[in-house]
Order: C-alpha cells, then sequence, then structure tokens
C-alpha cells in the first residue's frame, strides 16, 4: 500500500506542478522584470540543500535579497525588518512568491510538493552522525511545504519542525496522498493569513548577527544529541540501585553477627559512598 501511495504521490506532484507552472504563467514574466528593476543581480538564487537520503541538489527561489546574503548580517535566519531583503523581495517572501521556481525541483524529482523542507546542507551540522530523530526526516523526498508549516512556520522550533515532519511522515503511510491535500489548503490559508513569516529570536536584546550564531549553535546541538533508549539507561541505573542497596543490608547483616564495631562501621561508610556516587 505504501508503495502506491508513493507512486500517486509522484503522479500527483508531477501534474499539478505542470499545471501551477502554466496557470502561473504570467509571473514567469512580471517578478523577473521586478527583480531586475529593484535591485542588480541575478534573477534566481540558487542554494545547496539536502533531500531525501541526504542527497545534495540545488534548489531555485526567486532571488529576494541583496546577492550573497548568505554571507552576511544574520546568515541563514531571516528576522524582521532584516537589511538584506530588497523591496521586491519583501512583497515576494510575504506571498511565498520567491518558493515558486521550486515547483521546476518538484518536476526534476528532487522536491515533492508536501514533505519536510529541505534544509541547507551545513544547516544541521555533519549530516552522517545525525541522530535518529533528525535523520528520519530525511526518510521521504523533501517538500515546498509541509505540516511545519501549516502548524506554525516560524514561529516552531528547530525541535518541533522535526516533531511534525516525522509525524507527516508517519501519516502519511496511513493517509497518503489525502494528507498532502489537507497540507494543501492549509498552506493557501497561511500565505493568505501572512503569519509567521519571520524567524523569533530567543532574545531581543541580541543584534541579528549574534541571535543568528546562537540558534545555529543550538540547532546543531538538538541534532546531535544521544538517541533516547526508551528509559533504558534510567532503568539500569534504578536496577544498579537496588542491588548494591540489597548488597549493602546484607554485608551490614553479616557484620553484625558476632563482629565488632569497628567493620561494621566500615561497612555503613562504604555504603553511604556508592549511595552517594548513584
Amino acid at each position: 500500500m505504501l508503495a502506491v501511495n508513493r507512486f500517486l504521490k509522484r503522479v500527483f506532484d508531477i501534474i499539478a506542478s505542470l499545471l501551477l507552472i502554466i496557470v502561473l504563467l504570467p509571473i514567469w514574466v512580471i517578478i523577473p522584470i521586478a527583480i531586475k528593476c529593484d535591485t542588480k543581480g541575478p534573477v534566481f538564487f540558487k542554494q545547496d540543500r539536502r533531500t531525501k537520503n541526504g542527497r545534495i541538489f540545488k534548489m531555485y527561489k526567486f532571488r529576494s535579497m541583496v546577492v550573497d546574503a548568505e554571507s552576511k548580517e544574520a546568515g541563514l535566519f531571516n528576522y524582521k525588518s532584516d537589511p538584506r531583503v530588497t523591496k521586491v523581495g519583501r512583497f515576494l517572501r510575504n506571498t511565498s512568491i520567491d518558493e515558486l521556481p521550486q515547483l521546476f525541483n518538484v518536476i526534476k524529482g528532487d522536491l515533492s510538493i508536501v514533505g519536510p523542507r529541505p534544509c541547507v546542507t551545513y544547516e544541521l551540522g555533519d549530516f552522517d552522525t545525525l541522530n535518529k530523530k533528525y535523520k528520519k526526516r530525511f526518510s521521504v523526498r523533501a517538500g515546498i511545504t509541509g505540516l511545519a508549516q501549516i502548524k506554525g512556520r516560524n514561529e516552531n522550533s528547530w525541535e518541533e519542525k522535526v516533531s511534525y515532519d516525522n509525524e507527516y511522515i508517519d501519516g502519511f503511510k496511513k493517509q497518503g496522498v489525502w494528507l498532502d491535500i489537507k497540507i494543501l489548503f492549509g498552506t493557501v490559508g497561511k500565505v493568505f493569513a501572512k503569519k509567521d513569516i519571520y524567524e523569533e529570536k530567543a532574545d531581543e536584546s541580541l543584534s541579528d548577527a549574534e541571535a543568528a550564531r546562537l540558534a545555529e549553535a543550538e540547532i546543531i546541538r538538538l541534532a546531535h544529541l544521544p538517541d533516547e533508549e526508551d528509559g533504558q539507561t534510567f532503568e539500569k541505573s534504578e536496577e544498579s540501585a537496588v542491588e548494591n542497596t540489597e548488597s549493602c543490608a546484607n554485608e551490614k547483616a553479616d557484620s553484625a553477627d558476632g563482629s565488632d564495631g569497628m567493620i561494621s562501621e566500615t561497612v555503613d561508610e562504604e555504603c553511604a559512598d556508592e549511595t552517594e556516587e548513584l
């Protein structure tokens, strides 16, 4: 059944992308002219991103920032009143029109219309050492929009985004393309609401560059936390504590039978030390 759902998803992606490209034909003429009249530089912005299984591809967008914006100010992060965003670019971002060229990525097979958003190649740190939670989101093709985008978009932390991405992956196995259709309707509502467009700082007193550095370090830290073992580590510690307590009790009882007070005191001290260590 999953294989059938994946096939239907791919068919849906291709047909929907082709239809949107045709219907939105005027945009492919008007937007490039507006970008060129606004600032110098290319019409399209290309960036290396990761999709299914961590494969790297070139993702396309209409350029909404000054040239080489990634190496300036907040880097990958886009906070409110970001000076790198152009006049036309602000309109493109507010309406999400800047994302439309990704329809060509869908036709190429780099993206799906719905799926986890593709991260920049270095955004999560070393891909090979990602923990299971973060790596799971790369088990499917990345998407233009997704469950995380209709559940808060940039208002969500990376932890929340990843949780929503993994929830989508599990949900698709049960609902198939129907889930994609529901998310698409939710995406349209989000675009018209113009909410959660910009990322939020952990501390408003920080500059854009400072906030970005802290956020980037925290994302990489979370992406490489040790995998949870369903409480097994804690359970083993508890079992060890019980065993040590029982052992101490037995030793104390043995020392009390015909032993002098010096031995009993030594046993008490050793048990106290073991309890403190646990």
